[in-house]
């Protein structure tokens, strides 16, 4: 009777009440709100019987909000091409999570590990197949700064700086959305490439701290400037080697009138563009001088090069402990808080990285 009432106990113990965002209905354009994403309670069993094998029960602690996820809300495949969530399911993020029971010998409880397939959950059982690696609790690096400089943002700027634009010392860089999780990263390493490196941005708060925290060389406030043609030469009266375009639209436009030749434009993101159907974006009237200056713009997704990202962190976790890169980070509590941070991303108030700590 004793071993009965104890094993009932220990059932009861290992359910657990977790919240969770699921999706109700497609946005193909304009700002996701309650009407397309909600917040729902399911029961989920931790117990060891519930658990099979080869999968883990994790405890959700951060989460990693990134524009991309914007790209798989529309219900259309255009654009990025991610692939859609489905409707009545759970959404997935990149994040950080902690080991409450495995069944798989690599990992034990207390772990911490990183997924980019993790449920918008507080828990959650999944295969073990799709953690995508641990982290060294006595690394010296904080957590979120796994969801930062050595996450999404870093890896893309990352890819964006040392893969597709691979700007030699002495070149002229611009990155648009510079104070953005990208754009913070992204000129801090071309800085220690030997660039002049000059940042876009929305706001004079955001140009002075890229070039007071990040080594900016200098910067301007895009929604202050009626003509960006006259911004651009006067930041670049040699013209522009290397433009990270974050943001697509005008921006874009602007620089092909000041590409330098053989200029590489890495495109990361279009940022300004993600709420809107395709229809209603902004065109590019000048592509036309990409033949002349023979430029070379590149689209890339983080999954086509992940076969570099052990090069990458290793790179980047150099970096930081040495004091060369730091970000900035916004971090927002309970999972509640998921819907206003996502829109956030999309707002000129929007500084550094957004993470979501999942439990205050």
């Amino acid at each position: 009777m004793g071993e009965e009432v104890r094993n009932m106990g220990e059932e009861e113990m290992w359910e657990v009440e977790s919240k969770e965002w699921y999706l109700v209905s497609y946005a193909p354009h304009g700002a996701p709100t309650s009407d397309h994403l909600k917040l729902r309670t399911v029961s989920l069993s931790l117990a060891p019987d519930s658990i099979p094998d080869g999968h883990v029960a994790i405890e959700m602690l951060l989460f990693s909000i990134d524009p991309y996820l914007r790209g798989r809300l529309t219900g259309t495949l255009d654009g990025l091409y991610f692939p859609q969530f489905e409707l009545n399911q759970v959404i997935t993020i990149f994040g950080i999570g902690r080991v409450k029971r495995s069944k798989d010998s690599k990992y034990k409880e207390g772990d911490l590990v990183l997924s980019a397939s993790f449920p918008v959950a507080e828990y959650c059982v999944m295969s073990s197949c799709e953690v995508v690696g641990k982290i060294d609790a006595a690394s010296g690096i904080s957590l979120p700064e796994y969801l930062s400089s050595l996450g999404v943002p870093g890896f893309a700027a990352w890819l964006g700086i040392e893969v597709v634009g691979d700007p030699k010392p002495g070149s002229n860089v611009l990155i648009s959305a510079a104070s953005g999780g990208v754009g913070m990263i992204a000129g801090q390493l071309a800085k220690l490439r030997g660039c002049r490196v000059i940042g876009s941005t929305g706001s004079d708060e955001k140009v002075r701290l890229i070039t007071e925290e990040f080594g900016y060389d200098d910067g301007f406030n895009y929604n202050k400037e009626e003509d960006l043609d006259a911004v651009l030469s006067k930041f670049f009266p040699n013209g522009i080697d290397v433009y990270l375009d974050n943001v697509g639209g005008k921006v874009l436009e602007s620089v092909l009138n000041h590409v330098n030749k053989f200029a590489r434009i890495p495109l990361c993101g279009m940022i300004s563009q993600y709420n809107q159907a395709w229809t209603e974006r902004e065109g590019i009237r000048n592509l036309l001088n990409m033949v002349g200056k023979e430029v070379r713009m590149e689209g890339f997704l983080l999954k086509t090069h992940f076969n570099r990202f052990g090069d990458f962190a290793k790179e980047m976790e150099g970096h930081i402990k040495e004091g060369k890169v730091k970000s900035k980070i916004k971090i927002n509590i309970g999972i509640g808080s998921f819907l206003d941070s996502l829109n956030s991303l999309f707002s000129s108030s929007n500084i550094g990285k957004v993470v979501i700590q999942v439990k205050a």
